[in-house]
């Protein structure tokens, strides 16, 4: 009895020293990987940093040469240059995102609570689906039907809001303009917030929903009340996320838009904005050494608003949690 005894914290301790070692290890490697991610956004920064260094340090004469070069005499300055590509890069995805936010929640909240649960697996499937469709196929898609289709909606919209400067005509036929390409990556960004925003509606405590309806709710009361304050902070980090993704997007905007180096906010014109992914793609092949410094100098760029736009939905989000 009294070796059993004895054995026993024996045991003990050293399944106890065993758990802590492993607690150690474990939170030794979760602190690396943040640090990773840390060490490859700084070297994503300094790299961008050092090869569009000779678009911002050197001599600004050969500087504004390259520029009026890129932009057929549009601009001789490099903030001139990337002023209008920012502009056109911040409202096409805007415009995404207006597009895409509400019907997004509607059909999370469709398959979250309202659909039959078969009829919510297929909706599932097709959205996690969606989601995996390269940006080519959407552009192909964008520019092969949507443009020649959509030219009558747009001028039908023009006729009766015309009168309202981004509604103002002549509408381009074929309609390779903001509006088009804010459809074409609404359509694309839709499954990213509709996928996480399905999965946070789940998440709602059963305990607060069955209370709510307890007391006399209806099922969009209960909704509105337990299930999107539960998500709301979820649901901005999703549309952020997909954001991220409509600011950065190369192909279909390439495939589809007609370029413009304005400040212009007429949605249904043609040649009037262009993003700087979009023009980076367009202008590096023929572009020389000191026009690819000035094209990731525009990268630089769009870099430093995308993480912007992280930080402040990372705000905003904490706020809302609170």
């Amino acid at each position: 009895m009294s070796e059993a005894t004895t054995a026993a914290p024996t045991m003990t301790t050293s399944s106890e020293h065993s758990g802590k070692a492993a607690d150690t290890i474990f939170r030794i490697i979760a602190k690396l990987c943040g640090l990773l991610i840390l060490a490859t956004l700084a070297a994503v920064f300094i790299f961008l940093g050092l090869r569009a260094w000779p678009a911002l340090g050197g001599n600004k004469q050969e500087i504004a040469d390259v520029i009026a070069n890129l932009t057929g005499g549009g601009a001789q300055t490099f903030w001139g240059y990337v002023g209008p590509l920012l502009f056109g890069t911040v409202l096409v995805s805007a415009i995404s995102l207006l597009f895409a936010f509400f019907v997004s929640i509607g059909i999370a909240l469709f398959i979250s609570h309202y659909a039959p649960k078969r009829l919510a697996a297929i909706l599932s499937y097709i959205i996690d689906l969606l989601a995996a469709i390269p940006s080519v196929v959407y552009g192909l898609w964008g520019g092969l039907v949507l443009v020649p289709a959509i030219v009558p909606v747009w001028k039908q919209i023009s006729a009766v809001f015309g009168w309202i400067p981004i509604f103002a005509g002549p509408v381009a036929d074929p309609s390779r303009t903001v509006a088009t390409v804010g459809i074409v990556l609404a359509v694309m960004i839709m499954p990213i917030i509709t996928s996480l925003s399905r999965d946070i509606f789940l998440q709602a405590p059963k305990l607060q929903q069955e209370a709510a309806l307890a007391l006399g709710a209806t099922k969009w009361e209960m909704i509105r009340l337990a299930v999107l304050p539960f998500g709301m902070s979820g649901v901005i980090s999703a549309s952020m996320l997909a954001l991220g993704r409509a600011l950065g997007e190369t192909m279909a905007v390439l495939m589809i838009l007609s370029p413009g180096l304005s400040y212009s906010i007429k949605l249904f014109q043609a040649s009037q904005n262009q993003t700087i992914a979009a023009n980076i793609a367009a202008q590096y092949p023929e572009a020389n050494d000191l026009g690819v410094a000035v094209l990731i100098a525009t990268g630089l760029v769009l870099f430093v608003i995308t993480f912007a736009v992280n930080a402040i939905a990372r705000s905003i989000t904490r706020k809302v949690g609170a």
